[in-house]
């Protein structure tokens, strides 16, 4: 199959000629063909972000306009590039998202003519959930919870119990649209859903290690709490746990089509002991006859499950030491290779085709 239609070629023509450089690069990255985007469309697009006299608002306009189209293939592909720039491109993007009122509408969205149609287009309104989801948390919390600071002096180890409580429900929103994707083996079927999988896969990973991260300092501070904190930190660790099971049937797919098993964290929960602890001490905060802990069961039984919590969290950092390494082979790669032909250099978005310039930068 050729990369293109003649569908694909006209849109592509028809941006050159207006000069939009920006345009016919999203044109390109969104084509009809059945496959992900190609990489030298999300990197050129990616380099466009960073540039400061690029409009962010005409980017992410020329993506939605492109989620209007009528094919599966074109939308999806809008999606998974938006998704793919929020997740790698700079900061100001997913911020003007954050910013807007609407995002992705395609809730009621249906292709009814094309192969695969009916089943792309169930993944693509669950899809469009979830980017919406994501840039609800930043507009909520200011921060991606994928990219923020992790570790004993991470963001979420060193939240105070009034904030933790109210972040802690953003995060969950976020990972239940994440696992709404709900894709089996047999259902990732083209290069397509397959791209937007593994973008998924890859948020997934680093949003519950921040989330482990939050609940592990929930747990630390539980037994100083009001017992209106407590009653809400309860709720708040039980949705934990029900969220880990549902991540771990999200990775046992992720496994069955092929993503690297080292890729994959070890999910290990908490003992149960820990539970019943947890309860125990809010029943005899509401005045309830129960038999809590003693003092010193009761920092062992914390003890161990922050261990096992913390351990599970070392075993997400895996991915991103693999994204860097990756990352820094493709520079030396690109240094060497300017290095062999001094004349070529890294594309810079052309300014002077862009029709709408922002010079602040939004």
């Amino acid at each position: 199959m050729s990369g293109q239609s003649i569908t694909d070629r006209i849109a592509a023509a028809q941006h050159s000629m207006t000069g939009s450089a920006i345009s016919k690069a999203v044109c390109k990255a969104t084509t009809h063909e059945v496959s992900g985007p190609k990489k030298k469309h999300l990197d050129y697009l990616i380099h466009c972000t960073n540039e400061m006299n690029v409009s962010i608002p005409q980017l992410a306009d020329t993506l939605f306009e492109r989620t209007a189209n009528s094919s599966w293939v074109v939308v999806f592909k809008a999606l998974i590039t938006s998704h793919h720039l929020m997740m790698y491109g700079n900061e100001r993007l997913i911020q003007y998202l954050a910013s807007r009122n609407t995002l992705f509408n395609l809730n009621n969205f249906l292709d009814k003519g094309a192969l695969q149609g009916y089943d792309m287009s169930t993944f693509i309104r669950r899809y469009s959930r979830y980017l919406n989801e994501k840039a609800m948390s930043y507009r909520l919390v200011a921060v991606d919870f994928t990219k923020m600071k992790r570790g004993i002096d991470g963001v979420m180890r060193s939240m105070n119990t009034e904030k933790l409580i109210k972040t802690l429900p953003i995060i969950q929103n976020q990972l239940d649209a994440l696992l709404d994707f709900q894709a089996n083996p047999n259902e990732l079927t083209n290069g397509v859903i397959n791209s937007a999988f593994m973008l998924l896969f890859k948020d997934s990973i680093r949003l519950f290690a921040a989330y482990n991260e939050g609940v592990i300092n929930l747990l630390e501070k539980y037994f100083d709490m009001k017992k209106t904190q407590c009653k809400d930190a309860l709720d708040i660790y039980k949705k934990f746990l029900y969220r880990m099971t549902k991540l771990s049937e999200f990775l046992k797919v992720a496994e069955q089509v092929g993503i690297d098993q080292g890729d994959i964290p070890d999910l290990s929960q908490a003992p149960s002991s820990l539970l019943e602890a947890l309860e125990q001490h809010l029943a005899s905060l509401e005045g309830k006859k129960t038999k809590e802990l003693n003092a010193d069961t009761r920092a062992s039984t914390l003890s161990s499950a922050v261990s096992t919590l913390s351990t599970t969290g070392m075993s997400f950092s895996r991915m991103d030491e693999k994204e860097k390494q990756q990352a820094l082979e493709e520079e030396q790669a690109r240094l060497q290779a300017l290095k062999v032909t001094p004349s070529s250099a890294t594309p810079t978005c052309q300014i002077s085709h862009i029709k709408a310039v922002n010079t602040s930068g939004m």
